[in-house]
This record gives C-alpha cells, sequence and structure tokens, in this order.
C-alpha cells in the first residue's frame, strides 16, 4: 500500500489553546481555521479540531509490557533526531510529558515512546523506532 498522509477529526474546548499547543508548543504549522475549528499540520498529516465545547471518551488504559498505556491516542513515528529534539522542546515547557520508555527492547519493533496530553485531554505518542524498516514486522 502506498504511503499518504491522514486525517484525523477531533473535539477541542479551546481554539486558542490548541493553536498555541500544536503550533507553538509542538512545532506543526498552522493551515486553515476559522473561529471554530483549525487545521493542524503534524508531520505532513492533517488535524481538524472543532470547538465542541464538554466532550467524553470513555477509555481504559491497557498493559503493555511493564507501561499502561491509554488505549484511546494518536501519535506520530519521527527519527531519532527529530523525536529528541520534540522531547527537549517539551520537557523545557510546564507541559507534562511522560518519561522515556522503551518498549519491545531486543526484538523485533523495539521502540522508544513517550506521551503527553494536549490541552483538549487528547493523548499524542511521540514514538522513534531503533530500526524504522521494522515498525510493521511481524
Amino acid at each position: 500500500m502506498k504511503k499518504a498522509p491522514f486525517h484525523l477529526s477531533l473535539p477541542c474546548l479551546s481554539i486558542s489553546k490548541t493553536k498555541e499547543f500544536y503550533v507553538h508548543l509542538l512545532g506543526a504549522h498552522l493551515g486553515r481555521f476559522a473561529s471554530h475549528w483549525l487545521d493542524i499540520d503534524l508531520f505532513g498529516n492533517q488535524i481538524t479540531f472543532t470547538k465542541a465545547g464538554e466532550f467524553n471518551f470513555v477509555f481504559k488504559t491497557y498493559k503493555f509490557e511493564n507501561s499502561m498505556l491509554p488505549a484511546f491516542h494518536f501519535g506520530v513515528i519521527l527519527d531519532k533526531v527529530t523525536w529528541e529534539k520534540c522531547y527537549q522542546r517539551i520537557a523545557e515547557s510546564e507541559v507534562k510529558l511522560t518519561e522515556k520508555t522503551l518498549f519491545l527492547e531486543n526484538k523485533s519493533g523495539e521502540h522508544t515512546s513517550f506521551f503527553v496530553q494536549d490541552p483538549n485531554g487528547h493523548t499524542i505518542e511521540f514514538k522513534c523506532f531503533s530500526e524504522q524498516e521494522e515498525m510493521f514486522k511481524v
């Protein structure tokens, strides 16, 4: 299957706080926008945030190796240099993030991740594979 950017549409509580988080903190690019929605270019993928007021995603966590992870999250897979820059930028801010965690150590698909919540409560995973070609390897 040919690689293609994805589109994701999510509700948000505040357009201005969402823009601040994605554009100014994460370094994403602002696309089209209006007073009640905005498009974010997050590493070539389009995320549309629409002001929706209060919303509730009831979700459970799951255990992966020794970590409890949120079942509802989205993320990006980055090269090591970009991943480290993102981690540093967020770690130096006032936004809370998880520690770097190594998963599947010495196994196919070994990767390091960290998680952060945006101002709307959406959890974002930043993932970096030790060997990029093992992303889908069984």
